[in-house]
């Protein structure tokens, strides 16, 4: 089938999707079918959280999986004792029907914590939380707050530039914490714009197979360099202390698993972030009475944070764990070795868990749940704190100092990520307003809406 030929997202051709359960004698439904470009994230997620808490899809290249949309089935579902993240569970890719160049395989293949079960799982784990510690991220807030005010300083020199509006995204959301995080990790200046291109292509759901395969091997060869880098000059840095890991005799950690381990902790380390910071800003610019709340004091940043997680969740669906046996849930039985997307996007506007208002962005929502955004259970996104920080310091400090920041474009014109994986814009164009000075961006969590 070619894409002229393609039937329209979420539906088979010649048919409609149906949100109702079918009949005992109807048919059953055809699997929901991803649009590859990113566009329609919110209708996607509505329609796929009414068909079911488990829904049949169809990825790239014709590959059958299901996703968990529902708050609960996914919370429940991400802790179940039967559902692995190792890849050899994967029953397409064990028996050859996953295509080389397949723009999901990365997720699957990746050598790393995030798919590996049991004690492999937490020996990899480790370094990630050692160098991401309570007491390691809180120690990184002046560092952060610094980087905000330069980055800040220059907003309107390039706005000026640019006709009164920048792009936020590109001079603001993606710096900050690809500077943190490259710092923590230890990778030189050299290597960071190249390593977020890199990133975004191996996240893409529209590239192609060769672009794929090109992609991942230049983004290996990247990695080598950073690993050469730092082999040759050693630091304080996470890479250090996982090339330490990997020279011991002992070897607890292979050389792709030090390789795969910095693939993931960079591009979630940063990219992350930037889709939260991005999707908070839009949010606010389009809920202007939500950052009035803010600064009532009747709400704070972390509250802005939050709700930005679950109303526009960053990662909508997240590849892949495999049912180790033939599982129910919510009522649909999901074959084993069948590759599950999380879709957070799905679940965070679940009214069974966010009440009937679930699709409204409210900074003062208090849910009796905990969102599920960064994850739940053992493979909970290590980096959430430290993303929760950014975020809070990020946007008390823009709004602060440019409190007429605006969109310059629509909403809806908004171009989204190339990816049904992510969920954030490609850019975002803003007109930044009057510079009010760096009065009060000290970081300090005694001002109304300090977070």
């Amino acid at each position: 089938m070619t894409e002229a030929d393609a039937p329209a997202p979420g539906t088979a051709p010649g048919s409609a999707p149906d949100a109702s359960p079918p009949s005992p004698s109807s048919p059953p439904s055809p699997p929901y079918l991803f649009d590859v470009t990113g566009a329609g994230h919110r209708e996607a997620a509505q329609e796929l959280r009414a068909r079911g808490p488990a829904v049949p899809v169809q990825l790239p290249g014709g590959v059958l999986g299901h996703a968990v949309t529902r708050h609960h089935a996914l919370r429940d579902f991400l802790t179940h004792p039967e559902v692995a993240k190792d890849a050899s569970h994967f029953a397409a890719l064990r028996e050859g029907r996953i295509p080389p160049g397949w723009p999901l395989t990365t997720f699957a293949t990746v050598d790393g914590m995030t798919t590996a079960d049991g004690a492999d799982h937490r020996r990899l784990r480790e370094p990630a939380v050692k160098a991401l510690s309570p007491r390691r991220v809180a120690a990184l807030r002046p560092r952060v707050e610094r980087l905000t005010a330069e980055l800040l300083d220059g907003l309107p020199a390039l706005a000026a530039r640019g006709g009164g509006t920048v792009d936020l995204r590109h001079a603001f959301a993606y710096p900050l914490p690809m500077r943190v995080i490259s710092e923590l990790i230890g990778v030189d200046e050299e290597f960071r714009d190249r390593l977020h291109q890199l990133s975004g292509l191996v996240v893409s759901t529209v590239i192609d197979p060769e672009a794929a395969l090109a992609a991942n091997r230049e983004l290996v060869e990247v990695l080598g360099q950073v690993v050469a880098a730092r082999r040759a000059a050693p630091g304080d840095d996470l890479t250090s202390a996982l090339i330490a890991a990997c020279d011991e005799a002992d070897a607890r950690l292979s050389e792709r698993e030090l390789i795969g381990t910095l693939l993931l902790m960079i591009a979630a380390g940063h990219q992350t972030t930037l889709d939260l910071i991005t999707n908070a800003v839009r949010a606010l610019c389009a809920h202007r009475d939500q950052l009035d709340l803010v600064r009532e004091g009747r709400a704070d940043w972390a509250d802005v944070v939050e709700e930005t997680l679950r109303h526009d969740s960053p990662v909508a669906h997240f590849p892949f764990r495999y049912p180790t046996r033939d599982l129910d849930v919510g009522g649909t039985v999901i074959p084993r070795g069948t590759p599950v997307l999380a879709s957070y996007a799905a679940a965070g506007r679940d009214p069974e868990a966010y009440g009937p208002d679930a699709d409204r962005f409210d900074v003062t929502r208090r849910p009796a749940v905990r969102r599920l955004s960064f994850g739940h259970g053992p493979h909970v996104c290590p980096g959430a704190p430290l993303a929760r920080l950014e975020a809070r310091i990020a946007l008390r400090a823009l709004f602060t100092r440019f409190p007429d920041l605006d969109l310059a474009v629509p909403e809806a014109e908004l171009r989204p990520l190339p990816t049904f994986v992510g969920n954030s814009a490609a850019e975002l164009p803003v007109r930044p307003g009057r510079d009010v000075g760096t009065a009060g961006q000290d970081g300090s969590a005694t001002s109304p809406g300090a977070g």
